[in-house]
């Protein structure tokens, strides 16, 4: 099925054995995509379902339900200090790729962009798109940006680290191995110049364990990948 289209729908639009589209929908598939009558295309609902669907005008026929296995055993949510700029769209692409659950967006200390309400429905946007694109069965949650405090002291997640660029601390590959599948991974990437000692403070009350990603000092962008991608390769080994 690789070489079909995917597009996200609302579990509304399901009707029987039939998906209403959205005028939006109804363009993208056959305006930009140019699929004709009969045409099929894979649909997925954000939340782990997939249908091999065939476009009927403005509405499509469910073929069949599809299988799909390309979700982390463990579900990872990422704690990322907002970095300035349009930054925060490339750590949405590439951590949706890379697997991520969730995306908590904050502003700390160091922050110096304070979000809007359209910023946020474009990184949701950006998240479904690039879930399209990655055939992954789940869409990642963006949550609204709250303060760093407030996240961490909000996480429900068993497993709890926090980055850290300078410290003697053990790598972030080390410290997770031996967790479980099914497990509830939290992982908090601070902002360009780290975090401040009332922040780790902060995130060590709230029972988070510092790591270290490596001995080369990452950019705010670049961390969150490189975090992603250490779980990923001791999961999906």
């Amino acid at each position: 099925m690789a070489q079909l289209q995917r597009i996200t729908i609302a579990s509304s639009q399901l009707q029987q054995e039939q998906i209403i589209l959205t005028s939006e929908q109804q363009h993208y598939l056959c305006r930009v995509l140019r699929l004709r009558e009969g045409d099929r295309f894979i649909a997925m609902d954000g939340m782990g379902k997939w249908w091999l669907a065939q476009l009927t005008g403005a509405q499509a026929k469910i073929l069949e339900m599809l299988c799909v296995e390309t979700e982390l055993p463990v579900a990872i949510t990422l704690i990322v200090a907002l970095p300035k700029g349009n930054a925060f769209d490339e750590v949405v692409r590439n951590c949706t790729e890379l697997g991520v659950a969730n995306i908590a967006p904050v502003v700390s200390d160091r922050t110096l962009l304070h979000p809007s309400s359209q910023k946020l429905e474009r990184w949701r946007r950006i998240a479904k798109e690039s879930a399209e694109q990655s055939e992954r069965a789940i869409v990642p949650a963006i949550l609204e940006p709250v303060t760093f405090s407030c996240a961490v002291a909000s996480t429900t997640a068993t497993h709890r680290y926090i980055c850290e660029a300078r410290g003697n601390y053990p790598h972030l590959k080390t410290a997770i191995d031996g967790v479980p599948t099914k497990s509830q991974i939290a992982i908090a990437i601070g902002p360009e110049g780290g975090w401040t000692e009332t922040e780790i403070e902060n995130a060590l009350h709230a029972r988070f364990q510092p790591v270290s990603l490596g001995k080369r000092i990452l950019r705010a962008v670049t961390a969150p990948i490189v975090a992603l991608s250490l779980i990923t390769a001791v999961y999906e080994v």
